[in-house]
């Protein structure tokens, strides 16, 4: 009998090593992940630089907290920050923790309350973050949430126009959404967010937890829009599978978070910051960058080509990819994917999520195309 919650709905095996691509369970059998622990792995399983930096700087310093300067903060801050609208950074240690801090600045900022979010939304499960998430399943059970969340549809312009008013204190949105389907924002729809920053005070909110560090073929998923958010916060692939998380803000916000205003104990340690460093160096620059573009652009190629009798749908932008089966309950076939060797997670209930490392290659994505091939193609598959 297990000794834990089950609050998680594991799946009947344990992953106990990987390189790269590959990862191998307790009986030895190998399998292609294309979770990448859901869009953490950002480098690959057991990447040599990840494993060298953790190893130096464990044999310097673990934790000192935030009473004292950090010149691995600042080196990190510097570089996320670089060439873009933003100014300035701070690290916490997970992706609920950085919207959750998105949250609280954004309020104490503009001292209004009122947020505006989305449908099928997912920004964490803290009490602040799950209020913002715009999904039923999350939220119910837990009683009153924090007030003065007002959840619109997605990619509605029209909607979101009307209830943008002088109440309202931000914006707060995922480029691309990923629990609720890898549904992409629209270009009218950030055209409209894109007006509202020009004429009015509201502030914008980039959930960038899982589109961020390269994740869509650019540093950040919003560099592919007009949209120039306030805020952004981060976490997920900016530790390579290290815990870390993190908001960057624009410079009129500087004096808002002051000393005392937000903290964390472990946020922004020199064990998770050696290892951002380290994942920062690799995926910002534009070689790394355009290979994830490269590969993305080879990937959907090959989706579209694999299914051509299918009312499937392709989605997303570069490695976070989604695969809708025309309306099918994906459980199943994620079910039977994980048997024959690739690892995939659901987004939602009819899309199969498709989040290999940047690393992956080509060769790897053909392997994955044939298992997809193979198991979306067979005449039945029982459900779990």
């Amino acid at each position: 009998m297990s000794a834990l919650f089950q609050n998680y709905a594991r799946r009947p095996f344990a992953i106990v090593e990987g390189k790269g691509t590959e990862v191998f369970d307790t009986t030895g059998k190998r399998y292609l992940d294309f979770t990448s622990g859901i869009a953490v792995c950002s480098l690959g399983h057991a990447n040599p630089a990840i494993v060298e930096a953790i190893q130096q700087q464990s044999k310097k310093l673990w934790h000192i907290s935030n009473l004292f300067e950090s010149p691995g903060q600042e080196q990190l801050a510097a570089g996320l920050v670089k060439d873009l609208h933003l100014s300035y950074a701070f690290f916490c240690n997970s992706g609920a923790e950085a919207n959750e801090a998105a949250i609280k600045l954004a309020r104490k900022h503009t001292g209004k309350h009122k947020i505006i979010v989305f449908e099928q939304s997912f920004h964490g499960r803290t009490f602040g973050a799950m209020s913002a998430t715009g999904q039923d399943k999350v939220r119910n059970g837990f009683g009153p949430l924090v007030s003065e969340f007002i959840t619109l549809p997605f990619n509605d312009a029209t909607a979101l126009k009307a209830a943008a008013d002088s109440e309202t204190a931000a914006i707060m949105l995922e480029m691309i959404q990923g629990e609720g389907g890898v549904n992409a924002v629209s270009d009218e729809f950030a055209q409209a967010i894109h007006d509202i920053q020009q004429t009015t005070d509201i502030l914008v909110i980039a959930d960038e937890v899982q589109t961020g560090i390269g994740r869509t073929g650019t540093r950040f998923a919003f560099e592919q829009t007009v949209i120039k958010p306030n805020i952004v916060s981060m976490a997920k692939g900016l530790g390579g599978g290290f815990p870390i998380g993190g908001i960057l803000g624009t410079e009129e916000l500087f004096n808002t978070f002051n000393a005392g205003t937000h903290g964390t104990t472990f946020g922004g340690n020199p064990l998770a910051v050696s290892v951002a460093q380290t994942v920062i160096d690799h995926i910002f620059n534009d070689e790394f960058l355009q290979s994830v573009k490269q590969k993305s652009e080879y990937f959907i190629n090959k989706l579209k080509e694999a299914f051509p009798d299918k009312n499937y749908t392709v989605q997303g932008k570069g490695l976070m990819l989604g695969l809708g089966l025309g309306g099918e309950d994906v459980a199943p076939y994620v079910a039977a994917l994980d048997e024959a060797g690739l690892l995939t997670v659901a987004a939602g209930p009819k899309v199969i999520r498709l989040l290999p490392p940047l690393t992956v290659s080509e060769q790897e994505i053909d392997e994955a195309i044939n298992i997809l091939k193979g198991v979306l193609q067979a005449d039945k598959i029982t459900s779990p």
